[in-house]
């Protein structure tokens, strides 16, 4: 289930006065593109009616041109009058999913094969007995989807300073991770859970394609005098990229559109990084570097 490598090595540009460098992995995950190629073929055997719950993925111009294509993201199941149903990347609770099909839904689950991983570790340390402890964004979709497999007793933190201790005190505690996490998050939580628990199990369900863009944005974000970070504003990945960068390299812009860099100030930058989220296409990268291109060559410098 690992990722094929898209990109190989990052790829620099000379402009002018600038080099901009694409980070070595960027964009699209497997997870996103089996998400939508599931969702093309779904519309091209059934046609619509077709309704994902939320965005199919955290890109607006993405799910702008499914919903120009009869895919419509709603907020919940009782909102879909008959058709298909496509779950998104980000996985729903269980009875979601029975909700669904007792409707006469047709069901497509195009949850990340990362998340369902999760999701079935969750599910598991619940029936053992372990007290679960979910860390993650408490209001993200995945979150709530592995909550809901990780039983009544479950803890959704976000960092280790919000661990309850009275839930977790001498008891068999086991951990489970928003795919999108840091293993550095990840590393400080299960520091406080050990002294506390009677036993401590940790699944780290960060998947692979996390890893690799958010090493490869430390990398990027050592060498260059700023970072850009394209990707939507609501993708948890793609704001973990920019606080990655942001943390190694304060000059660090998040943007969802090309066009927005021309509100950007260039000077002094002679390197320019260029990184994206797991949900980000191509051409939304490729637009990036040629207005930094164009914006280079007119000496933008506001």
């Amino acid at each position: 289930m690992s990722e094929p490598d898209r990109q190989e090595a990052g790829r620099a540009v000379a402009a002018g006065r600038l080099t901009i460098t694409v980070a070595a992995h960027a964009g699209y995950c497997y997870g996103v593109e089996r998400a939508l190629r599931l969702t093309d073929e779904a519309l091209g055997r059934h046609g619509p009616p077709i309704a994902t719950l939320g965005p199919i993925i955290h890109n607006p111009g993405v799910v702008d041109e499914l919903a120009a294509r009869g895919v419509a993201a709603v907020a919940d199941v009782e909102q879909v009058a008959g058709g298909t149903l496509v779950v998104r990347t980000h996985g729903v609770p269980p009875e979601v999913v029975e909700r669904a099909r007792a409707r006469g839904l047709r069901v497509v689950d195009a949850t990340c094969p990362f998340v369902t991983v999760a999701q079935r570790k969750a599910s598991t340390l619940a029936r053992r007995g372990y007290v679960v402890v979910v860390l993650g964004e408490r209001d993200h979709p995945e979150v709530i989807g592995l909550a809901a497999c990780a039983g009544e007793d479950a803890v959704v933190v976000e960092d280790a300073d919000q661990l309850d201790v009275a839930a977790i005190a001498g008891r068999r505690v086991g951990v489970v991770v928003q795919t999108t996490q840091t293993r550095e998050n990840l590393s400080r939580l299960v520091a406080a859970i050990t002294p506390l628990a009677r036993e401590t199990l940790v699944y780290n369900t960060v998947c692979e394609a996390t890893e690799r863009r958010q090493e490869a944005a430390r990398a990027l974000a050592r060498d260059v005098d700023l970072v850009v970070v394209v990707g939507g504003r609501n993708s948890a990945n793609t704001t973990r990229l920019a606080e990655i960068c942001r943390a190694i390299q304060p000059r660090t812009v998040h943007i969802e559109r090309a066009d927005e860099l021309h509100d950007v100030s260039l000077r002094g930058a002679r390197r320019i990084g260029v990184t994206a989220g797991a949900s980000t296409p191509d051409a939304e990268i490729d637009a990036a570097v040629a207005t930094l291109e164009e914006l280079a060559a007119s000496d933008h410098e506001p």
